[in-house]
This record gives C-alpha cells, structure tokens and sequence, in this order.
C-alpha cells in the first residue's frame, strides 16, 4: 500500500505559480512491489490516474530452478494522486505473457500473448478491464496470431490508434528474415478486426532497412518511415560497418500494394533526422534536418505538408539554419554589472566563440533530432529537436583473489547517452522561419549491465525503432507540454547550471540526477521568447524523469524514481497543472 509521504505544490518549493502559469503536485511516496522493474502512466478518467507496473511471475517450476514470465499490476490512483486499489494479475495471465495495457477511447484493454511451440504460432490475446474496479471485464479473447518460419525467428507488434482514434490498427513483423516484411490490419474498439491483414515487404536487407514510425490514415492509407543503411568498407581489410544511407517513406493501400513514395533526396545535401505526423486538416507535415555533406553538420531545415492521398507536396519550405539566425532579443532579466564583472575567464571565452559562430554562420551538430512538432493557433509549427548522440562500449575490471583463490574479470556493457542542447524553431503559415531558439544543456546517462564475458572497444548503436521500447535514458532528456500559447519545457539539469539560458554560456554536463534539479522552459509561440526557471529540486523527491511524462490534454503526469544500492526502490507520481 502506498504511505503517506509528502505533497510538493509549487510554492512550497518557493516558485510564483503566477509567474510561470504551471503547479507541480506529487503524490504519495510508494515502494514497487518485489520484482518490478518499471511504471509508467497508461491512461487517466475524470476519477483518476492509471498505472502499468511491471514485473515477472513464476511461469514453471523445476527441481533445480524455476522459469519466469512477464506480468504487471494495475495501479489507479484518484484525482488527490491517492491510491485506489492495486491489482495484479498473475492468475488471469497464467500460461500468458503480458505484453501491454493499451488505452482506447473510454477502454482500457489489457494485452497479453500465448506462444504455441508444437506449430510455431504466437497467439494474441485481449480483455478490457473495468476501470473502477481493477478486475477484467471478461476472459481473454483471440484477436490474431502469427508463425514463425523458424524456431529463432522473434515476432514483434504493436498497436496504435489511427488518424481520428476510431479504429485500432495492429502492425507486426517477424525478424531475422533477410527480407522486411510487415503485417498490418485494422480492428473496431471491441478489437473486432474491420480489414483483412495488409502484407508489407520492400527490397532491402533486413539489417539495411529499420521501420521509426507508421501513420495509418483515416481512409485506411498505411504510411511507412524508414531508415536505409548502405555496408561501407571499415579501416581493416574484410571490415564493413552499416552506414546510414537516405530515408524511405512509402505510402500503400489497405491490401499492403505500394501507391507512391515520397521524394526524400534533396540535390546535394543529405537527410539526417525526419519527422512525420498528421496535421489537422488531414494533410501529413514532414520535418528534416540535412546537410550539405554526409557526415557533417546540420545545415537546414525542410517542411514539407503533403497530400497522403496522393503522395504529391502541397507546399515546401527549405531553409539554412545556423547560430546566425538566433532571436538575441530573448525577453530575459538582465545580469547584473556585477555578475558580468564576475564572469570566468572560460565563460567569457564561450561567449566570444559563440560571437564568432554567429559571424559565420557555423551549422548545429549532425545529431539533432526532432522530439516534438506542435500546431499553433496561427496555423503555424513550433519544432523542438535535441542534439541527442547514443553508443555503447564494452570495459571490464578485475577483481583479485583471496587465500589462494585466482582473481576474476568482470566484463560490462555501457550504454552511453548524451543529450544536449534542444533547438525551438518556429515555421509559419507561409512556411517561413518566424524565430529560432538554442536552450543550452549538457545531460550524460551512462547505463550499465555486466555482461560475464567480453572485451573492450566500442561501438555505435542505432536506436529508435518503431517496435523499440524507447525506455532508455530514464533521466536525461526532456518533456513538452503545450497551454495555450505557451509550450513547457522540463528536463533535469545541475544547480549550477541555473543561470544557463543562451548559448555562449559555460554549461556544466550533468550525469548524477540524484542531485539534479528539474527546471521548466515557458516559451511564448508568437515571439519565441522563453524564459527558464527552477520548478523543483530532485533532493527532496524521487528523481523525476521528464522525457518519459504523459501529457494527457493539458496537464501533465511525471513518474519519479530513485533506485538504491541498498534498500527499496523510492518512487512516486507528480501531476503538472497548466493554470
């Protein structure tokens, strides 16, 4: 059960709630129950908050061991973050695996599969859960299932809603083919299926091609965004590596045949990051960043608001971006004579670098990734991207012996995330750049898990796609919220870094978030100007983790959780209030 811990409003972390228009509550501290491994916010009602919280169930037990399955609980909070009722489910999914709870209109479903080892065959299964209570409404029922050709084969789905959330639509695929092949089928809100399944396959290697997203129009278009990599020749002789190639976004009917495909290349420059949504009036808008060489730096920005009917752009705006293009008048109080008289010998020299870029127009790094494209009440986009790298490296250490016994090496894998500064940038109706913003920050979460076995090195990882959990990094990065006419911005960042808002400024790297703080980021639509402020210190709650917040209409859900060495894990949900 939970237990009463604290509730933190925002003045009593001493910040004006009429200042920055947004109030922070948090619920009651709890404890995840033995075994869990995540939590996250699923869905909310008028009564309250729901919960999805992980973890593994005895599936068989053996003399000389046991095997596991996936399993969750159900965590409903009400409207004061209090709890309601907890409830778990390891005897409705009894010879199941769960997979996901999955929100629908006013419907919680719970997800779950069954696989089958004497054909081969994976099975999905659903049952909608009676929100007030906790329990199913009714047993698990069919809704598809899949084969695998061979035994090592891994099937992957998921399940989205369509343009207007009136249909469901399933989407899957099995991996190690040496072909892609996707399977896509459209299902009404009792997951009665509507079409027959769409089969996908295109030209490229499996391991040459990785799916990011899938829209699936009203009048049942199915659009693909992927990835193409081409194999490069490596330094050593019979060395190759996969190198990011060009994008591919084709658009097919509900039977799975190929309409059009989108014109992705742009004479001399290269597409390095896309974004692709619905806009409202049923026309797709795709944002790009490129370059004017193939590994170098972002060079311009390219919107494009498409007719997914026929594939053919409605309109096109094609820009170079650089430091020089920076709004400096920025709305913000200014220093002091005295903090400038103050300034580091190294702060003085970053803002003569960032003078200099400016003069010459130098380019924001290759690894700028869109995060989120808001609608504007004046028919306009508002773009945030963030300057986001990921890799990995292997390492090991070694441990010597005692009292005769050998020593012993210790081999680890480090998932290594690096996530700086965020780029708003705003496009109008005209499909002109009305201003754009660089909000410095420097966050690194290093991720480790030992491997037993292994070397050193290092080596690139491409993540991102579409069947990817997407849960790592945990605290870095940030989260968005748009009211009104502003758009929030919170993310985790050091305390000495509370003065940091223009580029120029020396920024610290933050990668112990136990001793963060979390700011917010209010930036005006219309004139690009934002200001930063402190929002809470993660000192006196559980290490908030923004970039995995629910925005649910206009407020705002954020988990917080502290692991300890020692001890149970500390953890607790905030609601963020726009005002």
């Amino acid at each position: 059960m939970l237990k009463a811990c604290f509730v933190l409003a925002v003045t009593a972390l001493g910040i004006s709630a009429s200042a920055q228009k947004q109030s922070i509550t948090w619920g009651d501290e709890f404890k995840l129950k033995k075994g869990s491994n995540s939590i996250s916010v699923v869905y909310t009602d008028a009564s309250g908050v729901y919960l999805q919280e992980d973890h593994l169930a005895l599936k068989a037990y053996f003399v000389i061991g046991a095997s596991m399955r996936e399993s969750a609980s159900l965590v409903k909070l009400d409207k004061n973050l209090q709890e309601v009722y907890r409830t778990d489910f390891n005897k409705e999914l009894r010879g199941k695996e769960f997979e996901t709870f999955f929100a629908f209109r006013d419907k919680l479903l719970m997800i779950a599969s069954e696989y089958h080892k004497s054909d081969r065959a994976l099975e999905i299964f659903a049952a909608e859960v009676d929100k007030s209570t906790g329990e199913l409404t009714e047993s698990f029922k069919p809704i598809t299932s899949f084969l695998k050709e061979e035994k090592k084969d891994e099937i992957n789905f998921k399940l989205i809603p369509n343009a207007d959330s009136t249909r469901i639509v399933l989407i899957s695929t099995v991996s190690s083919k040496e072909k892609n092949t996707y399977q896509v089928q459209e299902f009404d809100k009792n997951l009665k299926a509507t079409t027959k399944p769409a089969t996908i396959t295109n030209e490229f290697e499996a391991k040459t091609y990785q799916l990011e997203d899938v829209l699936y129009t009203t009048d049942k278009k199915i659009i693909l965004v992927g990835r193409v990599f081409e194999y490069q020749e490596g330094k050593k002789k019979k060395e190759k590596f996969l190198d990011f190639a060009n994008y591919s976004i084709r658009i097919y009917d509900d039977k799975g045949k190929q309409q059009t495909e989108i014109n992705t290349n742009i004479n001399g420059k290269w597409l390095t990051n896309t974004k692709l949504m619905l806009g409202k009036g049923k026309d797709l808008v795709l944002a790009s960043f490129y370059s004017k060489e193939k590994r170098g730096t972002t060079n311009g920005l390219l919107v494009q608001r498409i007719d997914p009917s026929s594939g053919k752009v409605i309109s096109t705006a094609e820009k170079e971006i650089n430091y020089s293009l920076l709004t400096t008048d920025n709305g913000e109080t200014e220093e002091d004579d005295d903090d400038k008289d103050n300034d580091s010998r190294a702060e003085r020299k970053e803002r003569e670098k960032l003078a200099k870029i400016k003069d010459e127009g130098e380019g924001f790094s290759k690894y700028m990734k869109f995060r989120n494209i808001f609608y504007t009440s004046d028919n306009g986009l508002v773009l945030l991207a963030e300057n986001y790298h990921q890799f990995t490296y292997t390492s090991s250490s070694y441990t010597p012996g005692t009292n005769g016994m050998p020593g012993r090496w210790t081999y680890y894998t480090n998932y290594v995330y690096d996530c700086g500064e965020v780029m708003m940038c705003k496009i109008d109706a005209t499909n002109n750049i009305s201003w754009l913003q660089i909000m410095p920050k420097s966050q690194r979460e290093v991720i480790r898990y030992s491997n037993g076995s292994g070397g050193t090195g290092a080596s690139i990882t491409f993540g991102g796609g579409f069947f990817d959990s997407g849960s790592r990094p945990f605290y870095a990065g940030f989260g968005a919220v748009q009211s009104k006419n502003q758009i929030h911005v919170f993310f985790n960042d050091s305390p000495k870094n509370a003065s940091v808002s223009q580029p120029g400024q020396k920024v610290r790297t933050i990668s112990s978030f136990r001793k963060s703080d979390c700011f917010i980021v209010s930036l005006d639509e219309v004139t690009g100007k934002y200001q930063r402020k402190l929002f809470f210190s993660n000192a006196e709650v559980p290490t908030a983790m923004p970039r995995h917040s629910s925005v649910i209409g206009q407020d705002m859900y954020m988990v917080g959780k502290t692991d300890r060495l020692f001890g149970k894990t500390k953890l607790a949900v905030a609601k963020i209030t726009s005002k």
